[in-house]
């Protein structure tokens, strides 16, 4: 059993500040209903890849990654205030659809129960 990389764990730390500095610091309208599902980060720290959703069509998408390229200079800096790493990576906001994509097929799996059987 391997124990847990230090990209692994700084991803946590940063999933969960972010997450809470979203939600109580950030107020910018375009990042209210976004969600961050995850982060992954490259292998010598240097770049954080910050996956998040919302609901909304393809326009709140860009509206969003608009809100967290306008933001990243603050949550960039907030978040090494807190992390304490000697280098704080790049943030690169990700757009997660595979709630969408996990949504749809939930939708077709429903669909084809409800078919009635023809014989």
């Amino acid at each position: 059993m391997r124990p847990f990389a230090r990209s692994e764990r700084v991803c946590g730390q940063i999933q969960k500040l972010l997450s809470d500095l979203l939600q109580k610091k950030v107020n910018d309208p375009r990042l209210l209903m976004a969600t961050v599902t995850g982060v992954k980060m490259s292998r010598d720290l240097k770049i954080a890849y910050i996956y998040f959703t919302l609901s909304g069509g393809e326009k709140c998408q860009k509206n969003a990654l608009e809100g967290f390229s306008s933001a990243s200079g603050f949550l960039k800096k907030a978040l090494a205030s807190k992390l304490g790493l000697r280098y704080m990576p790049d943030l690169k906001f990700i757009h997660d659809d595979s709630f969408d994509y996990g949504s749809r097929i939930d939708s077709l799996l429903h669909s084809i129960q409800q078919e009635p059987e023809e014989t």
